[in-house]
């Protein structure tokens, strides 16, 4: 099987029972792991400890955390003002309230000023299921992008999501870490490689026809309809791209020469995505075929997180499909 064993993946993500936890998880975890290595961590949620995890590091350092209410704005705000002052604030909301809501409080207090919030978007993507539209956020990527100064991170499973939340501490610049609520299967170990700036080849072909993008939770799907069409005769390889912003254009110009087409893979609006910063960075450099993968132009809406992932064309069987097209261009 031509999983990257440079990588130390994990060996069970393709079984049938392989572990699922929610990547959200693995920020909280992280978050607390940061709190004990340094004292200028603070946390500061709106309303929604618990939904964003954020409740283990609050259990363990009450006089650290702030509880802001429902008030997304001064929560990005007061965080700003934190950082100014020494500290190191990480801030928790759903995705669609943070950094939707207060995205000109992110863009002008913190971004404006490059104060080191670290932003923590939980609950984005379709794949909150019956929260419906108005919950499902899948403008995150687009909004904080385009920011000057952000960085933006994507992971694709719980064990990244802690590393990226750590990793981000020390960036010096603001963050935001895109998180998912529902139980994701576990792709990567504790000794797989993690830094922010780098993607990483996860499924390797010695003669790949098609070079697939993928990011988040996605990613799993990307890997399972590789394994089907690997079956087909069909070879491609498959990169995690975690980080969106920074962009490893090296990583990504080379999966474009060496394949000739590329399909990009995200719970996200297609226009201003992961596929967007992609294609921006081949239009310029290396153009080739590509294909999107993502949410097309389309609000979301209430229904089983499977449901909603298969309903707007972002399933297995439509990365399958999209490989199978691009290969007749």
């Amino acid at each position: 099987m031509p999983i990257n064993p440079d990588l130390k993946l994990n060996t069970k993500m393709f079984d049938e029972k392989v572990e699922q936890i929610p990547i959200r998880q693995g920020f909280g975890e992280g978050l607390l792991e940061a709190g004990e290595e340094n004292l200028q961590v603070v946390g500061l949620c709106a309303d929604l400890t618990e939904s964003t995890k954020m409740d283990l590091f609050a259990k363990k350092f009450p006089e650290r955390l702030i509880e802001m209410g429902v008030a997304e704005q001064n929560l990005a705000s007061v965080a700003s003002g934190l950082a100014a002052m020494g500290k190191i604030p990480f801030i928790s909301s759903y995705a669609m309230f943070s950094p939707g809501r207060n995205w000109e409080q992110i863009r002008t207090t913190i971004c404006y000023n490059n104060q080191p919030v670290k932003i923590a978007g939980s609950h984005a993507g379709i794949s909150v299921g019956p929260d419906g539209g108005t919950h499902q956020a899948i403008e995150d990527i687009a909004i904080t992008r385009v920011i000057p100064r952000m960085v933006v991170v994507s992971p694709c499973d719980a064990i990244e999501a802690k590393k990226a939340t750590l990793a981000s501490v020390d960036t010096g610049t603001p963050v935001y870490i895109r998180l998912a609520r529902e139980k994701t299967p576990i792709i990567t170990t504790g000794t797989t490689p993690f830094e922010i700036g780098k993607a990483q080849i996860y499924w390797q072909s010695t003669k790949p026809q098609v070079g697939i993008v993928a990011t988040g939770a996605l990613l799993h799907k990307a890997l399972l309809a590789t394994k089907e069409l690997e079956g087909k005769g069909i070879e491609v390889e498959v990169m995690n791209l975690s980080t969106i912003k920074p962009l490893d254009e090296k990583a990504i110009i080379e999966l474009a020469k060496k394949t000739g087409r590329i399909v990009t893979v995200e719970e996200h609006q297609i226009s201003g995505g992961m596929g967007s910063a992609v294609a921006e960075c081949l239009v310029k450099n290396f153009p080739v075929p590509m294909k999107f993968i993502g949410v097309d132009d389309q609000f979301g809406q209430s229904g089983t997180p499977d449901e909603l992932i298969k309903h707007y064309g972002m399933d297995t069987e439509s990365i399958i499909k999209a490989v199978t097209k691009i290969l007749k261009q």
